[in-house]
């Protein structure tokens, strides 16, 4: 057996910590996006006999190369998410001491054997977290000299993929306890989510419930369970009870822009957020004569003030704030459109806060997935003709989210990006830096308009947006990953 061990301090009283890790999320915000998939959370939280599920993806730069590729095959063909390059793990809590520590072993998976104490001591006003893990490489024994050396080369590689998951597990764990200190409300609130099972979805939900407030699912089949709402945007069906006792709505859902914008996929890109939006909009504003205080958080995207310079309208700067017209190209008719239908909920009084998200970073998904594998292949590089690139890490994303919906102060657009945009020889070159690949092969133009067509290549691949940030600082934002290198240094696990 191996035994590893990870100390952690953490500036906040032990009871906080301990009562952080009680709840559900807390083992979705710990898992590393660069080692696996959280497939179903604890069935019972802490308790002795709870069970989990992950799905562990190959170790070091093989899992940054294979498991993008697989999950990008999976995004394009709508797959389910964990048809990836995944080991299945099943995890059984087997001790608990209440506000002082727990155990979990390993019951089925790639190992012989695992198991993990999690110990938790007063530091002063702080907190000391030890986590011990014993384990067996299914390896030979090191005393078989034949194969020696494996055993000996396989625990050292293991060690060090630990390592690098307990450095990220201890990153997020400070960074989420500093937000619910600087975020707290009078009360846990009740919070509805569309899209809950999304990139920002399924971290923002994680994320709230983290802060011990009551999240809903708005899914479009009947509910099943007690954290679900059902809806059906295309019937214009919602169950309005369920909503009304809701205090805010967070809105992400809707059909994914990442593909060739035929006539056919520009009008469900157009209907499925103009029409889902409406509905939870028309259905605030009709609670609304109930007295009860009530927001409604609507994502949207940079692409509201167009792609390039060429697509924008008099009044819009170099640098877009929020206070700038639309553009006039496609994506931006499609932001302005979902935006504009907020409006029967703002005319109702409802607090709406609309959320134009850049382009977020993460290996789960989106545009830093679909690059790994050939980075990691050493065949990757910048995009002729691509721009300025305003980017956000996905913790960072979702904690402005979060801050929106729990902020009464925070209503009327705001940009979700990074303070530092950078343009894409600048974007390559951090990411081949932070991978220590070369980034010497620049990809042409027509590489992009074969998958996604000219319009798509333009709009998307292409885009030029050097967007502000300062409003969310003056919300009084924390970001968690100002620049790029740290944001990619910390979702690919490569400090």
């Amino acid at each position: 057996m191996a035994q590893f061990e990870f100390t952690t301090s953490l500036p906040f009283p032990r009871e906080d910590v301990f009562r952080w890790f009680s709840r559900p999320g807390a083992l979705v915000r710990l898992n590393p996006p660069f080692s696996g998939s959280v497939r179903r959370e604890p069935d019972h939280g802490l308790q002795i006999g709870s069970t989990a599920e992950l799905g562990i993806g190959a170790p070091g730069g093989l899992g940054l190369g294979v498991g993008p590729a697989l999950g990008s095959v999976a995004g394009t063909l709508h797959l389910p998410g964990w048809v990836r390059a995944e080991v299945p793990w099943r995890a059984r809590h087997v001790g608990l001491v209440p506000g002082r520590g727990f155990t979990d072993v390993m019951d089925s998976g790639p190992l012989t054997s695992w198991s993990h104490d999690h110990l938790f001591e007063d530091d002063g006003d702080g907190t000391i977290m030890r986590d011990s893990v014993t384990y067996t490489l299914p390896l030979p024994a090191a005393a078989s000299r034949p194969l020696g050396w494996l055993s000996n080369w396989g625990e050292d590689r293991f060690a060090a993929e630990l390592q690098r998951m307990f450095e990220y597990r201890e990153r997020q764990l400070i960074g989420d306890l500093l937000f619910h200190s600087r975020h707290g409300t009078a009360r846990p609130l009740r919070i509805a989510i569309s899209g809950s099972s999304g990139l920002i979805g399924t971290q923002l939900r994680a994320l709230l419930l983290g802060g011990g407030h009551e999240v809903l699912r708005l899914v479009r089949r009947p509910a099943t369970a007690p954290d679900e709402i059902s809806w059906d945007p295309d019937a214009a069906r919602i169950d309005e009870a369920a909503l009304a006792g809701c205090d805010v709505v967070v809105h992400l859902a809707g059909h994914p822009i990442g593909g060739r914008f035929t006539p056919a996929n520009r009008q469900r890109i157009m209907s499925s957020r103009t029409a889902g939006t409406s509905l939870i909009a028309r259905t605030l504003a009709g609670l609304s004569a109930d007295g009860r205080q009530r927001a409604l958080v609507c994502g949207s995207a940079i692409g509201y003030y167009g792609a390039s310079p060429a697509s924008r309208r008099p009044g819009a700067g170099r640098e877009l704030t929020e206070d700038c017209p639309p553009g006039t190209d496609f994506l931006a008719d499609a932001c302005a459109a979902w935006e504009a239908s907020c409006a029967p909920a703002e005319r109702s009084g409802v607090r709406v806060a609309r959320i134009r998200t850049g382009i977020v970073q993460t290996p789960a998904g989106g545009a830093l997935q679909r690059m790994l594998p050939l980075f990691m292949a050493g065949v990757g590089g910048p995009l002729a003709g691509a721009g300025m690139q305003s980017w956000i890490g996905i913790d960072d994303v979702v904690g402005i989210f979060a801050q929106a919906a729990l902020d009464d102060h925070v209503d009327g657009a705001l940009n979700a990006v990074a303070p530092y945009p950078v343009d894409g020889d600048g974007y390559a070159r951090t990411l081949a830096e932070v991978l220590d690949r070369p980034a010497r092969l620049r990809v042409p133009a027509a590489g992009p308009a074969l998958l996604l067509g000219r319009q798509g290549a333009r709009e998307l691949v292409r885009a030029d947006q050097q967007v502000s940030s300062l409003r969310a600082e003056e919300l009084g934002y924390g970001f968690r990953h100002p620049d790029l290198a740290s944001a990619l240094r910390h979702v690919l696990g490569r400090t």
